[in-house]
């Protein structure tokens, strides 16, 4: 039997699931270099997983927010919803089955069953998908609840990646929820604030309690600024104990969003509310460098 023959050939499921997976990758690449530079620094072996999460995240969010608008243009009032809650429902289904039609969600599902993220912060994301749709104010506990959905238990998913090889006590693993739920609030809210005029003007939205896009002042930025600094400072006591395979990519992400929050404190109030703050190419690649050499943000 000669070397070819003697291969094992992946069975039906490996060989679709391997298909989705590079479908979830596909998917990623089209809207977000700066997550591709840096899912690159991510140990091989749990790379794949993290691009399945964030796959489903970004579908689910072109359906609130982009393509699903774009493409019916109002003309079926209430398909947002359904085709959201035809999101959800076959997520939990492939999740129990492990197989779905929609490659993306097969991805996640696949992603889901080996790592042990559970229907319970898997909930609180598409309730904040749903809350995009109707939801135009926040007060402060709405404002906290969408932003555990929307970016906190998407910190939570990533973490039980990283951490799936590992046996920790209760403490040692909710020490890294800790972290990984400042993460996730520091990255949302640096999103909402860099995005604050287009999120108002566009959407006709205004995540942040009690601030209007109209009277924006520098006090208002300040103290917003402060409480993203205080996220981050959180995240950066636990970010030295991840494992080595995820460590690197984490700090590059975190050096990314402090770098926005830096040019965000430094720009105009006035500013901020018509231009969208970012950061070149130049200093992402001295970002990435900097986490491949092992610096961790203090």
């Amino acid at each position: 039997m000669d070397l070819i023959a003697r291969k094992q050939k992946p069975s039906s499921l490996e060989q679709y699931t391997r298909a989705a997976e590079l479908a979830a990758a596909e998917v990623i690449g089209a809207y977000s270099t700066s997550f591709g530079w840096a899912t690159k620094l991510v140990g091989k072996q749990i790379r794949v997983h993290i691009r399945n999460i964030y796959a489903l995240v970004r579908v689910a969010d072109e359906i609130v927010d982009g393509a699903a608008d774009e493409a019916l243009q109002g003309t079926q009032p209430g398909y947002t919803q359904q085709a959201l809650d035809q999101l959800e429902a076959e997520t939990y289904l492939a999740i129990e089955s492990g197989f779905s039609t929609n490659l993306v969600v097969h991805a996640f599902a696949h992603t889901a069953r080996l790592s042990g993220i559970k229907r319970e912060i898997i909930e609180p994301f598409f309730t904040s998908m749903r809350m995009d749709i109707d939801n135009r104010e926040y007060d402060q506990a709405g404002f906290d609840k969408y932003v555990y959905g929307s970016a906190e238990v998407v910190g939570l998913m990533c973490l039980e990646v990283y951490l799936m090889e590992l046996d920790l006590t209760a403490h040692e693993k909710a020490e890294f929820v800790r972290g990984a739920r400042a993460l996730g609030a520091a990255f949302q809210k640096v999103n909402f604030l860099r995005d604050l005029a287009a999120d108002f003007q566009k959407l006709g939205r205004s995540y942040f309690p009690g601030v209007n896009v109209a009277s924006f002042n520098e006090e208002e930025k300040h103290r917003l600024v402060v409480d993203i600094q205080e996220d981050l400072k959180v995240s950066s006591s636990v970010l030295k104990k991840l494992p080595k395979s995820s460590r690197k990519a984490v700090a590059a992400a975190q050096m990314f969003f402090d770098e926005l929050n830096r040019k965000i404190m430094a720009t105009p109030a006035e500013t901020l509310i018509s231009e969208r703050i970012r950061v070149s190419n130049g200093k992402k690649l001295v970002i990435l460098i900097k986490a491949w050499i092992g610096v961790v943000p203090s």
